[in-house]
């Protein structure tokens, strides 16, 4: 623990534009040393977890100059703070970035430099590097490895998307469980507010979104480690897909855990608003993935300029890479019969996802064709672009959650199997519903259709109903974990809530003192 470290990628003027970024590094041979600056307000890094007051080291992604020229960004390694006195070296203006809205513990932080110098040994040098006498040499002949890397974070973040919903369903699921409201007929009990149709539309559905967003994140990571064996070996043929699919999925998935984790606070009523719950700060987390490393709308534009690409590759004839295969049979499926089972909505989806990216890429040929640009055809199109990333990423995760629940629950028992299909289910149909609007004008789907959907939509409901303690209680959640006066296991929230409002520092006294500062000389005329 004599090294610690932080990552100063993000500046307090760039964020999505890395090749923007202002903070620049640049090579002194007579030294060998590289001169770090930061020379505006807008360069200076900022939100680096563990910066602002703990973080001794950072590795700082700055432009590389050297011989006159400018090569690019590329990482370097910085000494911010004295090991012993820990105080910031000469020229290292560094600190916290103030109040935010979660994450109050991160110590996200800012960071200055004027003319501070490092050894040339501190430029990592795999897979490009300068020599003694300023030379830049690039090992990387594609340009695309040091990106590779920087996929992984958004690749975990898929992963933490569903341990939030996790979470949060577990608590709502709990406390609907312990909580009555209203006598549905007299001299009958108040009924559990899980009994309510309407708690289980709200509750059910995170419940099967934890899992997809699980078994979207292994497949995912597989996925990802395949390719970087791929990358060591030189072969970044797989590289853009997963680029696109980490993107939408990221998005995608971190957006619905926001969406979850905050419905779950609404279930929980009143108390859900009280930080003890624990639903605020898992709900402050939540939030932040959604923005950081990569925000929701300039990641779905990233993966739509891939699917942009597949589109004119399937047209070229040539073989598509295995998540976009579909476009293949775009036409057969919109045209296709509908069919209300779990594998015709997914089909139905790709249908949908291949006719917002076929309508993407003719926009931008009119615009073109009309006297446009390329990028200009292309940021007029922007909404529609982000439409078609959005609907792709949804039947991609459809697809997964289905065929992976089938494989991981074929030698389950018979009561197992059924209930985790019956979620699977309750999950794709209600997706479904969801995008009815889109499901009717792009494929064969009827108003009569979407009456058995809605029909099925609640029977499963009830049918999950007797399982749904249980399916959160199988998430194996520690209280020490929940930390939620309304999750605990044993369901002693109203014992929990007092022992909380208990330790408030306005109830050591029983009279606070600004009662007879502020308040008391009202009483008597006085200010």
């Amino acid at each position: 623990m004599q090294v610690l470290g932080a990552y100063g990628q993000t500046e307090l003027g760039h964020g999505t534009n890395i090749r923007g970024l202002e903070t620049t590094a640049t090579y002194d041979p007579e030294t060998e040393e590289f001169i770090m600056n930061t020379p505006t307000l807008t360069s200076y890094k900022w939100w680096a977890g563990t910066l602002g007051k703990t973080a001794n080291h950072c590795v700082v992604l700055a432009q590389l100059w050297t011989q006159g020229k400018c090569h690019g960004i590329y990482p370097f390694i910085v000494q911010i703070r004295d090991l012993d006195t820990h105080q910031p070296l000469p020229g290292v203006h560094v600190g916290d970035v103030g109040p935010r809205m979660g994450y109050t513990t991160a110590d996200n932080g800012f960071l200055g430099m004027k003319n501070v110098r490092i050894p040339r040994e501190n430029m990592p040098m795999k897979n490009a590097q300068v020599l003694k006498d300023g030379t830049f040499v690039k090992k990387d002949r594609h340009g695309k490895l040091t990106y590779g890397t920087m996929v992984f974070v958004r690749v975990t973040l898929v992963s933490d998307a569903a341990f939030y919903v996790a979470k949060a369903a577990t608590i709502a699921v709990r406390y609907s469980a312990v909580r009555r409201q209203c006598q549905a007929k007299e001299n009958e009990p108040e009924l559990q507010i899980l009994d309510y149709r309407t708690q289980q539309h709200k509750l059910f559905i995170c419940i099967a979104t934890a899992h997809a967003l699980q078994l979207a994140a292994r497949w995912l990571w597989k996925t990802f480690t395949d390719v970087l064996a791929d990358l060591r070996e030189g072969n970044v043929e797989k590289l853009p897909e997963l680029h696109a699919l980490s993107s939408c999925l990221k998005s995608v998935s971190t957006s619905d855990a926001s969406t979850c984790v905050e419905q779950c606070r609404y279930a929980c009523g009143g108390h859900g608003y009280m930080m003890s719950s624990n639903l605020p700060y898992i709900y402050g987390h939540a939030v932040a993935i959604r923005t950081y490393e990569g925000d929701y709308t300039v990641l779905l534009l990233q993966g739509a300029r891939y699917l942009v690409k597949a589109w004119e590759q399937m047209e070229a004839g040539n073989r598509l890479t295995p998540t976009v295969a579909y476009l293949s049979n775009a036409v057969s499926n919109q045209q296709a019969k509908w069919e209300n089972t779990p594998e015709g909505i997914i089909r139905a989806f790709q249908a949908v996802a291949a006719a917002k990216i076929q309508f993407c890429v003719q926009s931008i040929r009119d615009l073109m064709k009309s006297g446009k640009c390329y990028e200009d055809a292309w940021q007029l199109t922007t909404l529609q672009l982000v439409e078609a990333a959005e609907v792709h990423c949804r039947a991609v995760m459809l697809d997964t959650y289905w065929k992976e629940n089938l494989r991981l629950t074929a030698s389950c028992s018979d009561n197992v199997k059924r209930v985790l299909r019956q979620l699977t289910s309750l999950y794709i149909i209600y997706w479904a519903l969801d995008r009815a609007g889109d499901l009717l004008r792009y494929t064969c789907l009827s108003e009569k259709n979407v009456n058995i959907l809605e029909r099925q939509y609640e029977e499963l409901l009830a049918a999950l109903r007797p399982n749904a303690v249980g399916l959160v209680d199988a998430f194996d959640i520690r209280d020490e974990i929940l930390n939620s006066s309304l999750g605990a296991y044993d369901g002693h929230v109203y014992i929990r809530l007092m022992e909380e409002a208990m330790k408030s520092p306005l109830n050591v006294q029983e009279v606070d003192p600004s009662f007879h500062k502020y308040i008391r000389p009202l009483a008597k005329g006085k200010l």
